[in-house]
């Protein structure tokens, strides 16, 4: 009897990237929506090329896309498993639209601008937009650092002290990306397409070192930010700085189990605890 995978979502005709990319993804969604659990089985290259209907090479190499990710494991003779471990490199967009395949949407983001969150939404809302994923609630807070404060970091290479301009600069970039995500979420109540949708931003005086993503509250994504000393446009001249490279980050991906000792369950707690005593002491609102 061959096995049930109705639980994988089909693969979009109209999507431009190759079947097994299509694949990995659709596995790699089942994966962090815990529809495959750490240690379960992923079902057998004939039944992936079975029900996708694509060669089994198609399927085995939408199989290497994972196993490169860290997702899964192969073990001779007994076929490919779900990682049991927690914490991994991982990209931001797949596990952003994962999130989203819920009926009510929690994002927690924590950090310097927020641009890659804006990013990444930007291509999840659109599926939303196209009927493809259908939240009812959408509620995002983003809790960032206020350039308009003095900071450690981003600073002027030159002194390696706050610097104005260079504040100046990364306020520009903070804002635009919150402003991004504001009016993003919000469309999407504007044209009647989920019954609320809420992103609350506040800011506070803490110099960004680190990011954090907190989905569903179920799951958190954490990475540093590289410090590296580069060349900007400043008022039309070049200047040094150290600045932070978000895009730059590995993130690292913890969840809830069954199990409240797990490594993984409590980082999440602890990350959800750290964003709401930050968030209800020294952040203040921020202003458009």
């Amino acid at each position: 009897m061959a096995a049930n995978l109705d639980y994988l979502a089909d693969l979009d005709p109209d999507d431009p990237r190759q079947a097994s990319q299509q694949i990995a993804n659709v596995l790699r969604a089942a994966i962090l929506t815990r529809k495959l659990a750490p240690g379960d089985k992923l079902p057998s290259q004939p039944e992936l090329a079975s029900r996708y209907g694509v060669a089994r090479e198609t399927v085995k190499r939408a199989l290497e896309t994972l196993r490169s990710e860290r997702l899964i494991v192969s073990r001779q003779g007994s076929g490919a498993f779900v990682r049991a471990q927690t914490q991994r490199p991982v990209e931001l967009r797949p596990v952003i639209q994962a999130a989203f395949e819920e009926a009510h949407v929690v994002v927690d983001f924590a950090g310097f601008s927020g641009e890659t969150l804006r990013d990444a939404l930007a291509e999840t809302l659109d599926l939303v937009r196209a009927g493809r994923t259908a939240p009812e609630t959408i509620s995002v807070r983003l809790l960032l650092s206020d350039m308009t404060s003095p900071m450690a970091l981003p600073a002027l290479a030159a002194t390696g002290q706050d610097d104005p301009a260079v504040r100046k600069r990364a306020d520009r970039i903070t804002r635009r990306a919150a402003d991004g995500i504001i009016d993003q979420v919000h469309e999407l109540a504007d044209l009647g397409l989920v019954k609320s949708a809420q992103v609350d931003v506040r800011v506070h005086s803490i110099a960004p070192t680190f990011k954090l993503y907190l989905l569903n509250n179920r799951e958190a994504f954490f990475g540093f930010y590289p410090v590296v000393e580069r060349e900007v446009t400043i008022g039309g001249k070049p200047v040094g700085i150290f600045d932070l490279m978000g895009r730059d980050a590995t993130l690292f991906h913890y969840n809830v189990d069954e199990d409240e000792a797990s490594h993984g369950t409590q980082f999440v707690e602890s990350s959800r605890q750290w964003f709401d005593s930050v968030w209800n002491s020294v952040a203040r609102e921020y202003h458009p």
